[in-house]
Protein backbone atom coordinates (compact mmCIF):
# COMPACT_ATOMS: atom_id res chain seq x y z
CA UNK A 1 0.00 0.00 0.00
CA UNK A 2 1.41 3.07 -1.17
CA UNK A 3 2.47 5.70 1.59
CA UNK A 4 1.88 3.66 4.91
CA UNK A 5 5.27 2.80 5.16
CA UNK A 6 6.91 5.81 7.07
CA UNK A 7 3.96 5.24 9.53
CA UNK A 8 4.61 1.83 9.95
CA UNK A 9 8.03 2.12 10.77
CA UNK A 10 7.35 5.32 13.44
CA UNK A 11 4.71 3.00 15.03
CA UNK A 12 7.20 -0.03 15.04
CA UNK A 13 9.99 2.00 16.21
CA UNK A 14 7.41 3.58 19.14
CA UNK A 15 6.06 0.16 20.48
CA UNK A 16 9.91 -1.54 20.24
CA UNK A 17 12.51 1.48 20.56
CA UNK A 18 15.33 -0.86 21.18
CA UNK A 19 14.57 -2.65 18.12
CA UNK A 20 16.28 -2.13 14.77
CA UNK A 21 13.61 -0.92 12.24
CA UNK A 22 14.19 -0.93 8.26
CA UNK A 23 11.76 -0.07 5.96
CA UNK A 24 12.04 -0.98 2.03
CA UNK A 25 10.22 1.68 -0.13
CA UNK A 26 10.01 2.26 -3.72
CA UNK A 27 10.75 5.81 -4.81
CA UNK A 28 7.06 5.99 -5.94
CA UNK A 29 6.23 5.18 -2.43
CA UNK A 30 8.71 7.15 -0.95
CA UNK A 31 7.51 10.33 -2.63
CA UNK A 32 4.95 9.88 -0.16
CA UNK A 33 6.39 10.07 2.72
CA UNK A 34 9.81 11.58 2.47
CA UNK A 35 8.94 14.39 4.36
CA UNK A 36 8.78 12.05 7.64
CA UNK A 37 12.39 12.35 7.85
CA UNK A 38 11.45 15.58 9.26
CA UNK A 39 9.11 13.56 11.64
CA UNK A 40 11.58 10.71 12.01
CA UNK A 41 14.93 13.76 13.24
CA UNK A 42 12.70 16.12 15.15
CA UNK A 43 11.53 13.80 17.72
CA UNK A 44 15.03 11.44 17.46
CA UNK A 45 13.05 8.40 16.26
CA UNK A 46 15.85 6.93 14.40
CA UNK A 47 14.87 4.17 11.17
CA UNK A 48 16.79 3.24 8.43
CA UNK A 49 15.30 3.78 4.75
CA UNK A 50 16.10 1.95 1.93
CA UNK A 51 15.19 3.18 -2.08
CA UNK A 52 15.21 1.00 -5.18
CA UNK A 53 15.03 3.88 -7.06
CA UNK A 54 14.27 3.08 -10.28
CA UNK A 55 12.91 6.22 -12.05
CA UNK A 56 9.44 5.20 -12.87
CA UNK A 57 6.14 4.23 -11.22
CA UNK A 58 6.72 0.95 -12.60
CA UNK A 59 4.20 -1.18 -10.87
CA UNK A 60 1.89 0.91 -13.00
CA UNK A 61 3.96 1.21 -16.05
CA UNK A 62 4.63 -2.36 -16.92
CA UNK A 63 0.73 -2.86 -17.33
CA UNK A 64 -0.05 0.50 -18.76
CA UNK A 65 2.45 0.18 -21.70
CA UNK A 66 1.34 -3.42 -22.70
CA UNK A 67 -2.35 -1.81 -22.38
CA UNK A 68 -2.21 1.91 -23.21
CA UNK A 69 1.19 1.88 -25.43
CA UNK A 70 1.94 4.50 -23.70
CA UNK A 71 4.02 5.75 -20.02
CA UNK A 72 2.63 8.60 -19.69
CA UNK A 73 2.79 9.70 -15.69
CA UNK A 74 4.61 6.54 -14.78
CA UNK A 75 8.68 8.27 -15.46
CA UNK A 76 10.63 9.72 -12.96
CA UNK A 77 13.69 11.16 -12.20
CA UNK A 78 16.72 9.68 -10.41
CA UNK A 79 16.05 11.74 -7.73
CA UNK A 80 18.65 12.82 -5.06
CA UNK A 81 16.64 11.39 -2.24
CA UNK A 82 19.85 11.16 0.31
CA UNK A 83 20.22 14.82 -0.40
CA UNK A 84 16.76 15.91 0.90
CA UNK A 85 17.09 13.46 3.98
CA UNK A 86 20.32 15.31 4.55
CA UNK A 87 18.89 18.50 4.55
CA UNK A 88 16.25 17.33 7.39
CA UNK A 89 18.60 16.64 9.85
CA UNK A 90 19.29 12.55 8.90
CA UNK A 91 22.22 10.91 7.38
CA UNK A 92 21.80 10.06 3.45
CA UNK A 93 23.51 7.52 1.30
CA UNK A 94 23.43 6.90 -2.95
CA UNK A 95 24.36 3.37 -4.31
CA UNK A 96 24.95 2.87 -7.75
CA UNK A 97 27.31 1.41 -10.01
CA UNK A 98 29.99 3.88 -9.43
CA UNK A 99 30.41 2.36 -6.02
CA UNK A 100 28.69 -0.69 -5.95
CA UNK A 101 31.74 -2.37 -4.49
CA UNK A 102 31.44 -0.10 -1.51
CA UNK A 103 27.41 -1.90 -1.00
CA UNK A 104 28.83 -3.74 2.09
CA UNK A 105 29.91 -0.76 3.94
CA UNK A 106 27.48 1.76 3.33
CA UNK A 107 25.45 -0.63 4.96
CA UNK A 108 27.01 -1.22 7.98
CA UNK A 109 28.11 2.33 8.05
CA UNK A 110 24.15 3.44 7.78
CA UNK A 111 23.25 0.27 10.46
CA UNK A 112 26.53 1.83 12.58
CA UNK A 113 24.58 5.33 12.64
CA UNK A 114 21.35 4.47 13.08
CA UNK A 115 22.65 2.45 16.47
CA UNK A 116 25.17 4.53 17.73
CA UNK A 117 24.59 8.46 17.01
CA UNK A 118 20.62 7.18 17.50
CA UNK A 119 19.66 8.81 13.52
CA UNK A 120 17.64 8.34 11.05
CA UNK A 121 19.48 7.07 7.76
CA UNK A 122 18.15 6.54 4.02
CA UNK A 123 20.10 5.19 1.71
CA UNK A 124 19.35 5.80 -2.25
CA UNK A 125 19.70 2.88 -4.46
CA UNK A 126 19.72 3.43 -8.28
CA UNK A 127 18.03 0.30 -9.73
CA UNK A 128 17.60 -1.08 -13.31
CA UNK A 129 14.27 -1.73 -14.50
CA UNK A 130 12.83 -5.67 -14.29
CA UNK A 131 9.76 -7.36 -15.42
CA UNK A 132 9.18 -8.50 -11.55
CA UNK A 133 5.13 -9.05 -11.24
CA UNK A 134 4.70 -8.75 -14.59
CA UNK A 135 1.14 -9.86 -15.66
CA UNK A 136 -0.12 -8.76 -12.06
CA UNK A 137 -3.22 -5.82 -12.80
CA UNK A 138 -2.01 -2.66 -11.00
CA UNK A 139 -3.45 0.05 -13.61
Amino acid sequence: TLGVGAGFALGAKLVRPEASVWIIYGDGALGYSIMEYDTFVRHKIPIISIVGNDACWNQIARDQVPLLGSIVGCSLEFSSYEKIVDALGAVGFRLDRTNEHEMINIFKQANEINQQQRKSVLINCLIGKTNFRQGSISV
